[in-house]
């Protein structure tokens, strides 16, 4: 598979709660860094554990996916029934038919109100 549908694959199968089909697109020494939080999950086993223990709730919808080579680029919408909803901005590098490393910038839509010194110049989402 060419890195764009490794990427579009990893989202159904997390959608899917497919967690041995997620596994299975993963590098075994996989790095994913969540900077927001300031975690950064060493493993595929760890990974596929920490979103298979995530509470239930919650839906992937996929808004884009980009790449330039081995580099591909996300943006996903995790609506939650009780969590309200997220939006992730994922920086995968995908070699050899797995993705190796990762970098998920995770926020809550509205968490980061706009300043009042710039409401001359811009417009509510």
């Amino acid at each position: 598979m060419e890195p764009t549908a490794i990427v579009q694959e990893f989202w159904s199968r997390m959608q899917a709660r497919d967690w041995a089909g997620l596994g299975a697109l993963l590098a075994d020494d996989l790095v994913v860094e969540w900077p927001v939080s300031g975690e950064r999950i060493v493993g595929r086993a760890d990974f596929v554990a920490v979103n298979a223990e995530y509470p239930e709730g919650w839906s992937i919808d996929v808004l884009r996916v980009v790449a330039d080579g081995e580099t591909v680029v996300s943006e996903v919408e995790v609506p939650h029934e009780t969590m309200g909803v997220h939006r992730v901005v994922s920086l995968w590098t995908v070699s050899a038919g797995r993705i190796t490393a990762g970098r998920e910038y995770w926020t809550e839509l509205g968490s980061d109100p706009s300043p009042q010194w710039r409401e001359a110049f811009v417009r509510p989402l």
